[in-house]
Order: structure tokens, then sequence, then C-alpha cells
């Protein structure tokens, strides 16, 4: 079994190298979202491509396990996007955003958003040539999900906390959730933000514009 998750990440590694490359020549940002389901994920991606389409190219890839209905959620906002169904799988591969990438061709020094299947366990050890894993935890989840799920948060370069507009009316310690958080991660860069409210998505898109500006210089 060891040996047959060797080969499996190994040759995902080969595919994930490939895209980076490619997103590296091109100066694409690449940015894989993860969270669990529920998380509100899609609600802030379609909030996020709504206000910044005017300012510069966005493209997505949806995956999911079945149904196109996320895909068709970002079309309505006038960004392309190309939906993936993984059927059994539980995560997207590097081979899946590399054959995607030959149907959607993002444009140059473009932002791509990668929305992963709803999971917060396998997509942490497929690396897909992303210049960011983020991933989204909203406050119904409970704080302890960092340590519950910690090569998730391990792997990830920031955590959007999101729906802060509940706090109101849930008992979550945000600052516990993050101190898990950094405790697996002493890394990671925390936002709080409401995809309902607009609380905090101005930082949002603003680590956002810095991350973009970084991938255009690399080019």
């Amino acid at each position: 079994m060891v040996r047959i998750e060797t080969d499996i990440l190994g040759k995902n590694n080969e595919y994930a190298a490939a895209n980076r490359r490619w997103f590296e020549e091109h100066g694409i940002l690449a940015l894989n979202l993860v969270s669990s389901p529920g998380s509100g994920k899609t609600s802030l991606l379609t909030r996020t491509l709504d206000d910044l389409k005017a300012e510069f190219e966005l493209s997505v890839i949806e995956g999911d396990q079945q149904t196109a209905n996320d895909a068709e959620r970002i079309r309505e906002t006038g960004v392309r996007a190309l939906q993936i169904n993984t059927g059994k799988g539980c995560h997207l591969d590097g081979h899946m955003v590399g054959h995607a990438l030959q149907t959607l061709k993002p444009v140059d020094d473009s932002v791509l958003f990668i929305e992963n299947v709803g999971n917060l366990v396998c997509p942490a050890a497929f690396d897909l040539g992303e210049a960011h894993k983020v991933a989204i935890l909203s406050v119904a989840e409970g704080e302890d999900k960092p340590v519950k799920y910690p090569d998730m948060f391990h792997a990830a370069d920031l955590m959007v906390l999101n729906k802060i507009d509940l706090l109101p009316y849930l008992r979550f310690d945000v600052d516990r959730c993050i101190e898990y958080a950094r405790r697996v991660n002493p890394g990671i860069k925390v936002l709080q933000v409401s995809a309902v409210s607009g609380a905090g998505m101005q930082d949002w898109y603003q680590w956002l514009r810095t991350s973009r500006q970084l991938a255009a210089i690399g080019r």
C-alpha cells in the first residue's frame, strides 16, 4: 500500500510540476481553494469574481464529484469556468488540471481559481501546481478543524475564516481557532471574512492583488 501511494503521488507531482512551469511562464496566479462542504467556498468565489472581474482577467476550474451546479453559478458572473466531475474521486489531481488547462486556456497574467472537491483530507496530499493552497473554514464548522485535519492546514499558505457574520449566533472561539491553525502551521496567514456582509473582503482582495503582482514579476 505504501508503494502504491508513493507511485501515485510521484506521478501526480510530475503533472503538478509541469502545470507549475506553465503557470510561471505565463504569469498566471493559480490558487487551489480547499474546504469541507458548506464552508461557503463557492459563495466567496462568486462574490470575488463579481467584485474583481473588471480589474483583471479571471477564470475558474470547478471540481465536484457530480453535477455542474457550481460551474453554472460561476458562469453567471460572466467569468469563464470549466467543470471537472471526479465521479467517485475525492479530489482533483495534477493530470485533471493540466488537461483542463488545454480547454480553458487562461490568459497570461491572469488569476486562475481551482475550486477543489469539498473535502479536508484527500486534497491536502495532491499538488496541482498552484502557487498557494487556500483553506476556507466557516465559523459554523467548529474551531478545532485545524487540529482535526492538520495535513490540510499545514499545506495551506492562507486560511480564510468565512461567515464571520454568524459569530453573534454561534459558540465559536476565533482566537482558539487561529491558535490551532498556527499550531500545525506557524507560518499560515489568516483572514476573517464574510462573503454575505462583505466584512473583511477588502483584505482578501488585497492579498489576491499582491499575490498576482508577485506571479507577474516572476514570469
